[in-house]
């Protein structure tokens, strides 16, 4: 697009276009709308388009809006006969467009047609590989490194409530409970994210450890009063604060074992929220599951 010969609106203009439309559409799917305050259709399109690019969420999607009465040399550059029109830009150039009302199912068709087109992101595989890095150190027991990398992650995305989530359980892990609660309470209570939910779980869990109790102390007074359950349920906090899960589960079911309905179910819902916390589809977590059954059902 020449910009000879050009005043200072239409050079102001070609500007944007190259900076808004062909330069970000070198990365992603960039939708041209072309429409006017007079075009009827053109009111009723906009929230279509919106709430289409929302229901695709990907952030490789963006529209640019193109007034043809203020922007007409843009407009006879793609050879604008009516409004609404939508181009598709990829890689600078436009790869397909429509004229007229579409439904929201029909955009959201066309949007993702768009994306094939993109090669992988490289970004958001990088950022995919440090989760799954640090996930595993999590798991493997390496809280200070996967607090750490997420840590960095959350100051880089602070919108992936994910990766807040994530943040909060190496927290609870390294036995930072306060820090883990206010990451926390920056996420919407309504969130319903997985990784949030067994975040919250975890919380929850470490909330109920016995400040500074005596592992030691505990298992003897467990060992020299079997039938002690309150006991028995203090060790197994403790031991959910030092990350030894699985002799804290054996606690919890040996507890329920003895006396399901003791203290109105309390330690089969601290067991529940160990799993939830773990995560539904964690194999030790279906193990034992599989364990509280088998009390529950003999």
């Amino acid at each position: 697009m020449a910009s000879l010969s050009l005043n200072e609106k239409e050079r102001a203009a070609v500007d944007r276009f190259r900076r808004d439309v062909l330069e970000a559409s070198l990365s992603g799917v960039v939708l041209v709308r072309f429409t006017a305050t007079w075009c009827g259709p053109c009111r009723q399109l906009a929230p279509i388009i919106d709430r289409a690019i929302a229901a695709v969420g990907n952030p490789r999607v963006k529209q640019v809006v193109i007034d043809i009465d203020e922007n007409r040399l843009i407009a006879d550059e793609f050879r604008i006969q009516s409004v609404p029109t939508v181009y598709a830009i990829v890689g600078g150039r436009p790869v397909d467009a429509f004229v007229g009302l579409i439904s929201e199912r029909e955009l959201k068709a066309f949007i993702e047609k768009q994306l094939a087109l993109l090669p992988p992101d490289q970004t958001e595989a990088d950022l995919d590989a440090m989760v799954e890095t640090a996930a595993a150190a999590l798991a493997g027991g390496d809280a200070a490194l996967a607090a750490e990398t997420f840590g960095q992650l959350v100051r880089e995305h602070p919108e992936r409530v994910d990766l807040v989530a994530h943040y909060a359980r190496a927290l609870v892990a390294l036995g930072q409970v306060e820090g883990a609660r206010a990451a926390l309470s920056r996420v919407p209570a309504n969130a319903k994210d997985p990784a949030v939910q067994q975040a919250r779980a975890a919380l929850a869990l470490a909330e109920t450890a016995p400040a500074g109790g005596d592992l030691a102390a505990l298992e003897a007074r467990v060992a020299a009063h079997p039938d002690d359950h309150a006991a028995r349920h203090d060790l197994a906090a403790a031991l959910l604060a030092r990350g030894d899960r699985d002799r804290a589960a054996d606690a919890l079911l040996g507890i329920i074992a003895a006396d399901r309905d003791w203290e109105e179910g309390k330690a089969r819902e601290t067991l529940l929220k160990l799993i939830e916390a773990v995560g539904l589809g964690d194999p030790w977590s279906v193990a034992t599951r599989r364990r509280l059954r088998q009390i529950l059902f003999a």
